[in-house]
């Protein structure tokens, strides 16, 4: 009777120390062996024989992980209060470095996150935070990608999702900016009219060398202005080029 007690306590020991010592990993994943607190190796993916008691591990994904870095306040160059937040895309590349050099990776790796945010957007002024959002993306990343190295993380992608403004600050955007397209009508429109004049201009001194130039476009322009259908009585100048010969002909004495 002991003896057959005995024989099943041995059996389940023997299967928990199996299912202990047999581990499966998937392709994305791999297992940091200690051995007696010591490194040992990484392993994996598939089946591997972990020696209870003797052994330990640690399991390490090496997808690409997604970071949403929470909501910072920033002050920038020019003394303006934003609120801004980002998603930051990094991958474990040696398990090792990620297991040993830093006590959890994915929360070291936040925390950078967010004082960098602070750090390098705090040296901009707003202008540049709205319009130079790529260029700062990529200074973020490479300040983060050299931090995290140590770790054995790469940072691949920063992302800058939202800046928000204060109310009081968006009606003085738009006005800025309803400011800026008022001053871009008015050269444009002092533009047209200097090119006007320069082609009136241009135009005058043609005419000039011609009187009969003159006389035509003079005559063009009443016939124009009797094709109109206007019901308003006219009153246009006559040229004196027009009926100075009749006036002179008018003066000499008939022989």
């Amino acid at each position: 009777m002991m003896l057959s007690y005995f024989l099943g306590l041995l059996a389940v020991a023997i299967v928990l120390l199996l299912l202990y010592a047999i581990r499966i990993l998937r392709e994305y994943e791999r297992a940091v062996v200690f051995f007696l607190g010591r490194f040992q190796t990484v392993k994996g993916p598939g089946l591997i024989i972990i020696i209870p008691i003797l052994q330990t591990m640690e399991r390490v994904e090496l997808r690409t992980m997604v970071m949403d870095v929470p909501t910072q306040d920033v002050i920038s160059r020019d003394n303006v209060s934003v609120k801004v937040n980002a998603v930051v895309y990094y991958r474990v590349v040696n398990p090792q470095s990620a297991i040993i050099n830093v006590e959890f990776y994915s929360e070291a790796v936040s925390q950078l996150a967010q004082t960098t945010l602070r750090s390098v957007l705090g040296k901009h002024e707003l202008d540049e935070m709205l319009c130079e959002r790529d260029k700062l993306n990529v200074d973020i990343q490479k300040i983060l990608d050299e931090q995290t190295d140590a770790w054995g993380v790469k940072v691949t992608n920063v992302e800058i999702k939202h800046i928000d403004l204060d109310e009081s600050m968006v009606r003085a955007i738009a006005q800025q900016a309803e400011a800026e397209r008022a001053r871009r009508a008015k050269v444009i429109h002092a533009e047209g009219e200097a090119q006007a004049a320069l082609k009136l201009t241009e135009a005058a001194d043609q005419l000039s060398k011609n009187s009969n130039a003159i006389t035509l476009r003079y005559m063009q322009t009443m016939i124009d202005i009797a094709g109109a259908n206007n019901s308003s009585t006219i009153v246009f100048p006559l040229p004196l080029d027009l009926i100075e010969p009749l006036l002179q002909s008018r003066s000499k004495p008939v022989g």
